[in-house]
Order: structure tokens, then C-alpha cells, then sequence
């Protein structure tokens, strides 16, 4: 009867920071079956392991640097995306009430005129 496999030291030492492959995991069974770490009709169902396992700690290490990378950059005071959206929203905001600000300016303007101008004429009309 075969020993219990191995594989699971053999994929931690030798999953250095890259994913472990289909194909590399189906070479390690290899060497298990022929040690006699591993049976034959086991090598199917342990690649599978093998690779799920390389998948989920291939995932927590990004994860692990995602947040650490998030918070370096955090302490440093780099904007993010989402306080560049804040900002952008923000002056989209600010930029929409100067423009009716403007509007607002422009037609006063152009009533006080326009009122100045029909004073002239009824001035010139009763002079």
C-alpha cells in the first residue's frame, strides 16, 4: 500500500511566488507515483488539489500586497481613485453654479441696459 503523499510539502517548497501550472502539478504526481508517495488512480484528484491550493494562496498573497501596497500609499498621501471622483464631482459642482452665476450677471446686465436704453429714447422723445 502506498504511503500518504508528500505532495503537499513538495508544492509548498517549490511554489516559490508564481502560480503553480496544471502541467507542473501533473509532474510532481508523476514523481509521487513513482516513489510510491502517490497511487496511480489518485494523481487525478491530487493535481487538482495541487492547483486549487497554489490558486488560494496565490490569491492571499495578492491580497496581502493589494492592502499593504493600499495602506504605503495611504501613509505617503497619494490621492486615490475615488478621491480624484470626489474632487472631480466637486468642481463639476462648483463649475455648474458659476455658470448660473454668470447666466444670472449676464441678464441683469442685459435688463439694466436695456431699461438705459428705453430711458434714453423717451428722454430723446420728450426733449
Amino acid at each position: 500500500m502506498p504511503q500518504p503523499p508528500d505532495w503537499k510539502r513538495y508544492l509548498e517548497a517549490g511554489m516559490q511566488v508564481t502560480e503553480f501550472r496544471r502541467s507542473q502539478a501533473r509532474a510532481l504526481a508523476g514523481d509521487l507515483v513513482s516513489t510510491g508517495q502517490l497511487a496511480r488512480d489518485q494523481v487525478a484528484a491530487a493535481v487538482d488539489e495541487m492547483v486549487a491550493m497554489s490558486r488560494r494562496r496565490t490569491e492571499q498573497l495578492q491580497g496581502i500586497v493589494r492592502s499593504e501596497v493600499q495602506r504605503q500609499l495611504g501613509s505617503v498621501g497619494l490621492a486615490t481613485q475615488a478621491d480624484l471622483r470626489r474632487l472631480e464631482q466637486k468642481l463639476n459642482a462648483a463649475v455648474k453654479k458659476s455658470a448660473k452665476q454668470a447666466a444670472r450677471q449676464a441678464t441683469k446686465s442685459t435688463k439694466a441696459s436695456t431699461a438705459k436704453a428705453a430711458k434714453r429714447a423717451a428722454a430723446k422723445k420728450a426733449g
